[in-house]
């Protein structure tokens, strides 16, 4: 059945009730493809909240590059797990803004008409993990709208009550979607894993990058300081912008990068490279940094070993070069640095970070909105990388801008990238 999109904005009915169908851009296994290829609209049942769970009538979505990997089935297709199985589609979608419209048996927090920001993150409740350790070590653990279905991409989404968060009045319905995602991973990274402290020095990779962006402005605010790796000085401003204590351009040290394959007089070369940038870090910030930044992987940790002070902490989350790490760990035991892993956030730390969104502390970084019969083509241009930043969709919004009900600083609007 053909989906009318001159209707997306139109809901049927009141908050508290659900219609019986919704349109969403659905993927399916025997479409795995480019995305303007797998992305298909289509008129899909709406589904009824279960046991602490909330229907979200969307109004914006945030696009991020988990849902392209979605579309292409790699590095592994997303029909094998989760809850894929049981209904044999993909809506996908992680970052929405939105207003809660029907509540499951169970939720008290949240009532029809609120609005809401939804972060990704899914746990069972009943892994015992999520009562004392910490969600994200929970068994059950998914990323919601990427390994999980009934994401944003539609005209309703199914989550659970605790991925609910205030909306900031500050923010229009697309400027609150654009955030969540890389924000809150940034969020956990520095403050809860890295321990991040005032009169602290950071280097951050990708500083202009959709979680570099944060990143500054999390060390700014933080009483610390940071420097940027960038790709261009049109970038290194805009990190300068953000917080940043100043900025180095990638290309001036494009030697430090580490492909795996170095002959022995290529890798004498390359680290002759990175000594120099170390210095360059340095020479900006004071002193060696005490914590990296990282999530660019195979690339770049061998010099992020090297450059963090003695007793500092390289913390990553992410291997957007490559996942098989090889370094001189000597650099590591000798001068007792850490490494450490860290994946999103969960609930608390979410709901930190988004408060710092809503006392204007830290703004969300837009490049572009885009319309709801745009989804398969947003994450074209992200995957053949010609997009330039955040993209956020409109959804139930029909224009930008809307859903702001406070006065604020808003989001910036830039071009972004490593």
């Amino acid at each position: 059945m053909a989906v009318d999109l001159s209707k997306i904005a139109d809901v049927a009915t009141e908050p508290g009730e659900i219609p019986a169908t919704m349109a969403a851009w659905v993927i399916r296994a025997e479409r795995e493809g480019e995305p303007l290829q797998a992305f298909q609209l289509e008129e899909i049942e709406v589904p009824e909240p279960a046991a602490f769970e909330v229907i979200v009538r969307v109004m914006a979505a945030g696009v991020n590059f988990n849902n392209v990997w979605a579309a292409l089935g790699e590095p592994v297709s997303v029909f094998g797990y989760g809850d894929h199985p049981q209904h044999g589609h993909h809506i996908g979608g992680s970052d929405a803004s939105g207003i809660v419209w029907k509540v499951g048996p169970g939720v008290t927090r949240w009532k029809p008409g609120d609005e809401v920001v939804v972060h990704c993150n899914q746990a069972s409740y009943e892994d015992p993990e999520v009562h004392g350790l910490d969600p994200l070590a929970a068994p059950s653990q998914r990323i919601w709208g990427y390994e999980t279905t009934w994401g944003s991409f539609a005209q309703f989404a199914k989550v659970q009550a605790q991925q609910l968060l205030r909306k900031p009045a500050s923010l229009s319905w697309d400027e609150a979607a654009s955030y969540g995602l890389t924000y809150f991973t940034a969020y956990r990274m520095l403050l809860d894993r890295a321990k991040l402290q005032s009169g602290q020095r950071v280097l951050i990779w990708g500083a202009a990058g959709g979680l570099g962006v944060f990143a500054t402005q999390l060390v700014k605010a933080a009483g610390a300081e940071s420097v940027g790796v960038v790709s261009s000085p049109e970038k290194g401003e805009l990190a300068r912008q953000l917080g940043a204590k100043g900025w180095i351009d990638r290309s001036e040290f494009a030697g430090m990068m580490r492909r795996g394959d170095e002959s022995p007089e290529q890798e004498r070369e390359r680290f002759k490279v990175s000594r120099a940038f170390a210095k360059r870090v340095s020479e900006i910030l004071g002193e060696p940094p005490d914590i990296v930044f990282e999530h660019v992987g195979r690339a770049t940790f061998p010099t992020s070993v090297y450059t963090v002070k003695p007793f500092g902490k390289v913390v990553i989350c992410g291997a957007t070069s490559g996942y098989t790490l090889d370094f001189d760990v000597r650099y590591l035991w000798m001068r007792q640095k850490e490494i450490i892993g860290s994946h999103f956030a969960n609930a608390w730390e979410c709901t930190q970070a988004n408060r710092l969104i809503e006392d204007g502390l830290i703004r969300p970084v837009l490049w572009r909105t885009m319309g709801f019969d745009q989804v398969a083509e947003a994450h074209q241009l992200m995957h053949e990388n010609k997009h330039l930043g955040k993209i956020a969709i409109l959804v139930g919004a029909t224009d930008e801008g809307q859903g702001r009900t406070a006065r604020g600083p808003g989001a910036i609007r830039a071009e972004v990238g490593a």
